[in-house]
C-alpha cells in the first residue's frame, strides 16, 4: 500500500493555515479532481478527489487536527480494549459537505448519496444506525502519577439511549409512521443546475428531517429524542510514561448512537502537573542533587531519589566540579507503547557551609596552606 500523503501537502497549504485557507483550497481541489469534471480520466480523478476529502475531514476538525499535527497519519499504537490508548488519527471515513451547499449536493449525487458521513445524508446513512458522538475530558495529574501510570475515576454526563421509549422517541405503545412526503428515504430528489451543469441532488426532507419517519406520538421522558443526558462514572487506566497534552481514547464510552448506531469514543486528554524536583524532556527525568565539598572533593556514594520513590546509590568521583551531571541508565520515562526507558539525569550542586565551626575554620585555614593558598586575615571583631 502506498504511503499517504501530508494532509497539507495534498491541500498545497502551510501548518499554520486558517479554517478559511482549508475550505478555500478545499473548494479550489474538489472541482477540480470531481470525477465529473474529468470524464476522460475519471479513475485518477477519483483517487484525488477522495485524497483530498480525507485531508480536509481531518484538518477542518480542531480534535482531529490536533492528534495529526502530534501523531501523524498513524500514531503511537493503541494499548487495546476499552482500557485506553494513546490516540491513533482516524483514517478516510467521510467527511462534513454541510458548509458548502450546492457543492454537496454535487458529490452526493456523483456517490449515489452515500459518500461518507456527509453533512447532507441520505437514505443509505440518515435513516441507518449513525455512531454516537466523540466526547473529549480533560484530565490533571500527577508526575509521579505520569511516571508509573495510574487508574483514576472521572465523571461526566453523556447522552444515553432512553429506557422508556428504547430509543424510538415514540410513547411506548404506539410507533413511527413513515413520511408521506419522501416516502420514507428521508431526502426529496430534484435536478438543479450547478458550475457542472443539470445535475440530479438531493436534499433533506423537511417534513421529517431526513428521518424518513414521523413521530406522532412523542415519548414524555425523552421528548422523541430517543436520548436524554445522563451522569456516568467510569475508570479509565492511564498509561506509564504517558506526555503532557497526549490522549487516552476510550472506544465505546462517548455518546449512544442512533437507531441501533454503536456509541462513540472518549477522548481524555492528560496534563501533568509541574513538579518542585523533577522536570522532564522526552523520556528524560532531570534533577539538581546537592552535595557537600567535602563528597565533591574526597569523592563519594550518594543517595539519589528517584520519581517512583526508590533510592538509587550512585557513587560520584573525587574532585566532582558543581553543575556537573551524571546519568542513571533507564530510570527515565517509559518509550510510549515500547519496553525501553529513558535515563535519569541530575546535576550535582556543591553546597558551600555558611557557618564554621571554630575546629572546621582551623581545619580548613591548615588545608589552603597545604595547597598554597593564602587563608584569609583574621580581625578581631570580624572573624574572631
Amino acid at each position: 500500500m502506498a504511503e499517504k500523503r501530508d494532509y497539507y501537502e495534498v491541500l498545497g497549504v502551510n501548518k499554520n493555515a486558517t479554517d478559511e485557507e482549508l475550505k478555500k483550497a478545499y473548494r479550489k481541489l474538489a472541482k477540480k479532481y470531481h470525477p465529473d469534471a474529468n470524464p476522460d480520466n475519471k479513475k485518477e480523478a477519483e483517487a484525488k478527489f477522495k485524497e483530498v476529502n480525507e485531508a480536509y475531514e481531518n484538518l477542518s476538525d480542531p480534535q482531529k487536527r490536533q492528534m495529526y499535527d502530534q501523531f501523524g497519519h498513524n500514531g503511537p499504537q493503541g494499548f487495546g480494549g476499552n482500557g485506553g490508548g494513546f490516540y491513533s488519527s482516524s483514517g478516510f471515513d467521510g467527511f462534513n459537505m454541510g458548509d458548502f451547499g450546492d457543492l454537496g449536493d454535487i458529490f452526493s449525487s456523483f456517490f449515489g448519496g452515500g459518500f461518507g458521513n456527509s453533512g447532507r445524508t441520505t437514505s443509505r446513512t440518515k435513516t441507518g444506525p449513525i455512531k454516537g458522538a466523540s466526547l473529549r475530558y480533560d484530565i490533571e495529574i500527577s508526575f509521579e502519577e505520569a511516571y508509573s501510570g495510574v487508574e483514576k475515576e472521572i465523571s461526566f454526563s453523556r447522552q444515553e439511549t432512553c429506557e422508556t421509549c428504547n430509543g424510538t422517541g415514540a410513547k411506548p405503545g404506539t410507533k413511527a409512521t413513515t413520511c408521506s412526503m419522501c416516502g420514507g428515504t428521508g431526502q426529496i430528489t430534484q435536478m438543479q443546475t450547478t458550475i457542472l451543469g443539470q445535475m440530479q441532488t438531493t436534499r433533506t426532507c423537511p417534513n421529517c428531517h431526513g428521518e424518513g419517519k414521523v413521530i406522532q406520538e412523542p415519548c414524555e421522558i425523552c421528548r422523541g429524542k430517543g436520548q436524554i443526558k445522563k451522569p456516568v462514572r467510569i475508570k479509565v487506566k492511564i498509561p506509564e510514561g504517558i506526555d503532557d497534552n497526549q490522549t487516552v481514547v476510550l472506544r465505546g464510552q462517548g455518546a449512544a448512537g442512533i437507531r441501533g448506531g454503536e456509541k462513540g469514543d472518549l477522548f481524555i486528554t492528560v496534563h501533568l502537573k509541574n513538579h518542585n524536583i523533577y522536570t522532564r524532556k522526552g523520556s528524560n527525568v532531570y534533577c539538581d542533587v546537592p552535595v557537600t565539598i567535602t563528597q565533591a572533593t574526597l569523592g563519594a556514594e550518594i543517595e539519589v531519589p528517584m520519581v517512583n520513590g526508590v533510592i538509587e546509590r550512585f557513587k560520584i568521583p573525587e574532585g566532582t566540579q558543581t553543575d556537573t551531571k551524571f546519568r542513571i541508565r533507564g530510570k527515565g520515562f517509559r518509550n510510549g507503547n515500547s519496553s525501553t526507558y529513558g535515563d535519569f539525569i541530575f546535576t550535582v550542586i556543591v553546597k558551600t557551609p555558611k557557618r564554621l565551626t571554630k575546629e572546621q575554620r582551623d581545619l580548613l585555614e591548615k588545608l589552603a596552606i597545604t595547597m598554597n593558598e593564602q587563608p584569609p586575615i583574621r580581625k578581631k571583631g570580624i572573624f574572631g
